[in-house]
């Protein structure tokens, strides 16, 4: 909050502005109050914080998958984890990778259009060394890929990509599915290059050194499951599920659970020296007629206005009414 200026302070800097012992340049200026954010209209930011945290956790989960996966192709431990989400333009992911590099584009149905899978050269020469019988532990030289390089990375690339299935099981079930595989990355025109995308980058290390894994996801293709995207409504939905399964169980459980139905004919007040010489055959007059209803109690609480009957040859209870209407509350 600004500080509010008595009378004989704003008198005191009239006079000292009028004698020229103060100029005007040396006021002290107000502080802004609201502070004006830059917005660039050719880098629209189309993800929310949420979808940003939800790609987060789905691929964190990722990499715990991939990493068991590399771990048994390589026969060695593979590191992997995530170091960032962030949205960007199509042409900025194009210009920071590498060239050559493996651009794998696959499919991921319900989502819509291609997502880019992109492997570092020294990521790729590692595996084909170690799958190929070395330590993999040598420095690359960057060089063209042969197609014996290619179709090695591609088997890779094919599991690393259908694990993709697991990590987006609790959000949706998709079905990945490799459309080509690219080695210059400037020859990939799937889409407009200030086309927003969601770029993931996974570190792997292996035999102590460090590659990257990117993936990137447009826009475009998860603009209709966006309300998918949203962790609250994520969790939401999965305890509504456990929930339902919980009451499911719980229901069934009471379901077999035996209690005991007493029928009450009628109530009256003896004397012990009555009670004492009652004999067989003797009638003792109650206080409800044979016309009027009885109380049925369950476990020693009334809930049932009933008629008595016979059915067959035994004798029974027709349940007229529910004495607490409540009770229909908690069936």
């Amino acid at each position: 909050m600004a500080e509010v200026l008595s009378q004989n302070e704003i008198d005191a800097l009239l006079s000292a502005l009028s004698s020229g012992e103060l100029k005007p340049e040396e006021l002290p200026k107000e502080e802004e109050k609201q502070k004006i954010k830059p917005y660039d209209f050719k880098s629209p930011q189309k993800f929310s914080k949420e979808h940003i945290r939800t790609l987060e956790l789905i691929h964190d989960n990722y990499a715990r998958i991939i990493s068991n996966y590399l771990t048994a192709q390589v026969r060695s431990n593979v590191k992997v984890k995530i170091e960032s989400v962030e949205q960007i333009t199509y042409e900025e992911f194009i210009h920071s990778v590498p060239n050559p590099t493996i651009l794998t584009v696959f499919k991921m149905p319900p989502l819509n259009g291609s997502i880019l899978f992109e492997t570092n050269p020294q990521f790729v020469f590692q595996i084909i060394d170690v799958l190929l019988g070395g330590t993999g532990t040598g420095k690359y030289k960057m060089r063209e890929f042969t197609d014996i390089d290619k179709n090695i990375i591609r088997h890779v690339n094919k599991g690393l990509i259908g694990n993709m299935k697991l990590a987006w099981e609790d959000v949706m079930s998709v079905e990945p599915e490799i459309e080509g595989l690219e080695t210059n990355p400037a020859l990939n025109q799937t889409m407009a290059p200030t086309e927003p995308v969601a770029l993931i980058t996974l570190s792997v290390e292996m035999n102590k050194s460090n590659t990257f894994i990117h993936v990137c996801i447009p826009y475009l293709s998860i603009e209709k499951v966006l309300d998918k995207l949203v962790v609250q409504y994520w969790f939401q939905e999965n305890n509504e599920e456990l929930l339902k399964e919980s009451r499911d169980k719980l229901k069934n459980r009471l379901n077999i659970v035996k209690v005991s139905i007493t029928a009450i004919l009628g109530s009256t007040n003896i004397t012990i020296d009555d009670f004492l010489r009652l004999n067989v055959g003797d009638v003792i007059p109650l206080d409800n007629k044979s016309s009027s209803p009885v109380k049925l109690m369950v476990e020693d609480k009334s809930y049932y206005y009933g008629k008595p009957g016979i059915v067959g040859k035994n004798l029974g209870i027709e349940i007229l009414d529910i004495i607490d209407k409540d009770v229909e509350n908690y069936e």
